[in-house]
Parts: structure tokens; C-alpha cells; sequence
């Protein structure tokens, strides 16, 4: 039987937002007793002294699209579960079998996203369904359920018609539905919402609802009088007003504008995480070749970052779900796992504090897909946690100074 104690540890309750020293014994896969400081501790099985450490649960990068290839990384940064939000469950079924404390991440994962023609991405492919049928969307609904997608993705040029049939079919088998409005050209948030959509990905739909007509494919010149660099505070509070009342969840992936926009300057600090990422040579490709078209980037992509940034903490402080995701490893230098770390700091830099932030990467997000043995410590729940060497709820910096990582025992 495995068995490991980690004793004398600062153990951090994000559910209750305190911290309190402890040791955590740990049998097989799971914690079997959270022990108080002054109780005796069990003798004679592996031990791990974390006195003057802090301790954690594993993190969850709520969006993010996973290889097989750089899948350690997000465990070696303290990611212990992802939620792949588009890509093929069979081509992840290798990763998604592995045991508990196999060493990476856990998946809740969606299958190949419903587009509307042309297809953003091209025609219908492994990973994604390119249709204006509402038949076919349902049908395909129908398949992913069968190869075990945990929720249903849909894509910014997906007819109306064709978002309600998707949705409709996917509740009658409890699937929750997301959906990346980004690069719509006539669907809002709002209307997602009205249709059923439960996770509006990146934020994105906001500002197609405030400002109705506008997209990233009209002339922008004709929207200049829209002051991107300073939102508009009360046209999101009416907005989120509404969103809410259809109890929708929000992953705003604020860190994937941010390389973009800070580029050359982006995020990168040295470590041997971020150095074992930047060797593999088509991830690095992949990214150069994006760092090409940087200024049209940031000319579009980055257009709507403030306005962004300002639905998140407000949509938060109104009572709204809103977690942490990356879109790893989409646009420029999003390091597989270690851009959560950033994705953390952007939530603190907006506003929420550091035990809110580190919610949105645990127990939030853990919730929030009804995942019940992730995102605490506490007895019965799985064993992920990571030992850090300093106190994350004094900077939420801290998280990056990883002196340990656990997972599944």
C-alpha cells in the first residue's frame, strides 16, 4: 500500500480562505486525515518534512488544448487537471486511461468543436465539425457523447439555428456547452446565453453584444469612436446583469492577449519548465510563426483585451463563476502549465485578491464542472498538492516557487 505523510506544513483552505500548519497523510491515491499540529503523526511510512512550506491543491487550467508532447509540462508547473476545450477525445485516449498518479494532467475533456461553414479552421476534420445542419449538429452531439466528450464545444460561426439544436441534444444528456465567440460575425454572448450556452470562452461575445454590429471583420474605423483602452463600466454591468440571470460561466484566458500584446517583452521568466517547453521544436515553430503576424495581432486580437479584463472582475463581483484558463498553446509563448502562474497574476492585477485568484484555479474551478475530489485538501479527496517555498496568499508570485508537486499520491 502506498503511503506518504507530509508533516509541519502551512496547509492553505481555499475553500474557508485560511491556512493553518498541518500534516497531510496520504494512502494510495487519496488524503486519509488532514492532521492538527499538536496530534500524533503515524510512524513508519515515507515522510516529507514541509516545515516553513506551503501547501496547496493541485491547479486546474480550465482551458486549455493538451499534446501528448508537452502534457508533463502542466504537472511539473503544478497543474494537475485541464479541461481541454476542443480537440479529439480518441486522439487523447492515451493520456485520458492513465492512472491517477501517472505524471500528467487529468482531463475533462470536450471533443471536436461545431463550426459554421467555411469553418474557421478549415472543413470538417478531426477536430472540428463544420455544418449549418441542425440535424448533423445534433447527430454529432450524439457520436461525442458515445466517445466520452464531458461537454459539448461550439465555435463563433456556428448558425443560431444550429447553437440551439447542439445544445438542446447535449442537455438531454447533461452535457454543459461552451462556446468561443471571438471571431463571430453575428452571434452575441447575450445570444448564446438566451440559447442555453452555459461557458462563454475568453469573454469573448461582450463587446459584439454592446456594440451590436460591430466584429473584427468590419471597418474599424467606422466603431473608432469605441474607447477599447477604457471600457465603458456601466454598459458591462447591464450586460452582466443579463448574463447572469442565465447563470453563465465565464474563463477569460486573459494571459493569451497579454504575451501577445507585451511581445517582444512578453512573460518568460527563466525556469527549467519554460526552458524544457522551448525546446520542443514544432510548439516553438508554431509560435515564431505567429510572432510573423504579431501587429495584426495585436491590432485585432488584443482589440478587445481591456474590455476583457473589465467583464471578468465585474461579472466576478456581481456574483458570477469566472475561472482560470490559458488556451495553451494558441497565439505567442503560452508555456504549457507555467502560464497559469501569469494567468494568476493578470486575475490580481485586475482586482481579485490573492485567495480569489487562487480560487479560480481550485476549488472555483473544480466546481464549477461539478468535479467533487479535485480542487481542496481535505480528507477523501484525491491527493494533488503542491509545496511551495513561500506563502502564495502574500503574493500570488509565490506560486511559481514550486519545491514539490504531488499528484494522485
Amino acid at each position: 500500500m502506498k503511503q506518504l505523510l507530509i508533516k509541519n506544513g502551512t496547509i492553505i483552505d481555499v475553500e474557508n480562505g485560511v491556512s493553518f500548519i498541518g500534516s497531510i497523510e496520504i494512502e494510495e491515491n487519496k488524503i486519509k486525515r488532514i492532521i492538527k499540529q499538536s496530534d500524533v503523526l503515524p510512524k513508519g511510512i515515507e515522510t516529507i518534512d514541509a516545515k516553513g512550506k506551503y501547501i496547496i491543491p493541485g491547479l486546474i487550467d480550465m482551458h486549455c488544448h493538451i499534446n501528448e508532447r508537452f502534457a508533463p509540462h502542466f504537472v511539473a508547473s503544478g497543474v494537475t487537471t485541464i479541461r481541454n476545450t476542443a480537440g479529439n477525445v480518441l486522439l487523447l485516449k492515451n493520456l485520458i486511461e492513465k492512472p491517477d498518479d501517472a505524471p500528467i494532467p487529468r482531463i475533462y475533456a470536450s471533443d471536436r468543436m461545431i463550426d459554421g461553414t467555411p469553418g474557421q479552421w478549415g472543413p470538417t476534420s478531426y477536430g472540428a465539425l463544420v455544418t449549418d445542419d441542425p440535424e448533423e449538429a445534433r447527430k454529432e452531439v450524439r457520436r461525442q457523447v458515445e466517445v466520452g466528450a464531458k461537454f459539448v464545444k461550439l465555435y463563433g460561426w456556428i448558425k443560431r439555428d444550429v447553437m440551439v439544436a447542439a445544445v438542446d441534444e447535449a442537455k438531454k444528456y447533461n452535457l454543459e456547452v461552451a462556446i468561443d465567440l471571438v471571431n463571430s460575425k453575428d452571434l452575441t454572448a447575450l445570444d448564446a446565453a438566451e440559447c442555453g450556452v452555459t461557458w462563454i470562452e475568453h469573454a469573448s461575445g461582450f463587446a459584439h453584444e454592446m456594440y451590436k454590429g460591430w466584429n473584427l471583420f468590419v471597418d474599424q474605423e467606422e466603431w473608432h469612436h469605441i474607447d477599447w483602452e477604457n471600457p465603458d463600466q456601466e454598459k458591462i454591468k447591464e450586460l452582466c446583469e443579463k448574463m447572469l440571470a442565465y447563470n453563465v460561466k465565464l474563463c477569460p484566458t486573459m494571459v493569451i492577449y497579454d504575451q501577445s500584446i507585451k511581445y517582444p517583452e512578453f512573460w518568460s521568466p527563466k525556469n527549467m519548465v519554460i526552458e524544457s517547453a522551448s525546446k520542443i521544436n514544432y510548439i516553438m515553430d508554431y509560435w515564431n510563426q505567429q510572432a510573423e503576424h504579431v501587429d495584426s495581432i495585436k491590432k485585432y486580437n488584443a482589440k478587445t483585451h481591456n474590455l476583457q479584463k473589465a467583464v471578468a472582475k465585474i461579472y466576478y463581483d456581481m456574483g458570477g463563476t469566472v475561472v482560470a484558463g490559458t488556451d495553451t498553446p494558441g497565439l505567442l509563448y503560452t508555456y504549457p502549465g507555467m502560464v497559469l502562474h501569469r494567468e494568476l497574476e493578470l486575475f490580481v492585477e485586475i482586482g481579485f485578491t490573492e485567495i480569489e485568484a487562487l480560487q479560480a484555479a481550485t476549488i472555483n474551478a473544480a466546481k464549477s464542472i461539478n468535479l467533487t475530489d479535485i480542487g481542496t485538501l481535505q480528507e477523501g479527496k484525491m491527493a494533488d498538492l503542491v509545496i511551495l517555498s513561500n506563502n502564495p496568499l502574500e503574493n500570488i508570485k509565490h506560486i511559481q516557487e514550486i519545491e514539490l508537486i504531488v499528484k494522485g499520491g
